[in-house]
């Protein structure tokens, strides 16, 4: 293959790009690199510009429709999903976002949005998801950049429930307060965190798991 780099399409006007893009694919290009680098799109702006490029480079089939996306905003992620949506079919994305300034679009985000609306997403990855946590992990160790708490989908309290409510809910019926399982990407098990938002049903149900019985009647 043969790709085309336009550089910061994202701040280039749709119908400049359509004509680079024409040309590039004239000249041999077989992909087509749509990058935000300087992370300025909004999602809705970003996928307009995808969509601008189906409708209107008469050569479009020709090539694959790539993204590279940064985080400036916090919307790389979303600007990729959203150029999926209208047409791309190339992500060039990184495990734990990591990258430039304030990184890429990261892969374990993209991959599970997919997979968990594959009813909105006319898409699919490929990606062995079960391997996520695992490689997350690895990069993590390799590079000494620790994964924040909250990371989605890695984090360590992206499956963790500390409020009573969400606790009971979860061990009634995991998919109350969760969308995804989490051996799905890897990680054993949810996370029942004992703290002062915690209520009985999760205390009952940790006494339980380490064999501590708070009535005889729990032992059926």
């Amino acid at each position: 293959d043969v790709e085309f780099y336009a550089e910061d399409a994202g701040r280039a006007e749709p119908e400049y790009l359509a004509r680079v893009v024409e040309a590039a694919i004239a000249a041999g290009a077989t992909v087509v690199n749509i990058p935000d680098t300087t992370g300025y799109c909004l999602p809705g702006e970003y996928g307009a510009k995808i969509k601008y490029l189906v409708d209107n480079v008469p050569n479009i089939d020709r090539a694959i429709i790539s993204t590279h996306c940064h985080n400036d905003l916090g919307m790389a992620t979303a600007n990729t999903l959203s150029a999926v949506l209208n047409g791309a079919r190339q992500a060039e994305v990184t495990i734990n976002g990591i990258g430039e300034r304030a990184g890429n679009a990261s892969l374990e985000e993209l991959a599970m949005a997919i997979r968990t609306r594959a009813d909105f997403y006319d898409a699919e990855t490929g990606i062995n998801t079960r391997q996520i946590y695992r490689s997350s992990k690895l990069l993590s160790n390799i590079t000494g950049v620790p994964i924040p708490p909250s990371k989605a989908i890695v984090g360590a309290n992206a499956f963790a429930h500390e409020s009573g409510i969400h606790q009971h809910g979860v061990i009634a019926n995991a998919q109350t307060y969760e969308i995804m399982k989490s051996t799905d990407v890897g990680i054993p098990q949810n996370t029942m965190v004992l703290g002062k938002h915690s209520g009985k049903h999760a205390f009952a149900a940790r006494l339980k798991e380490i064999g501590c019985l708070l009535y005889p009647s729990d032992a059926a």
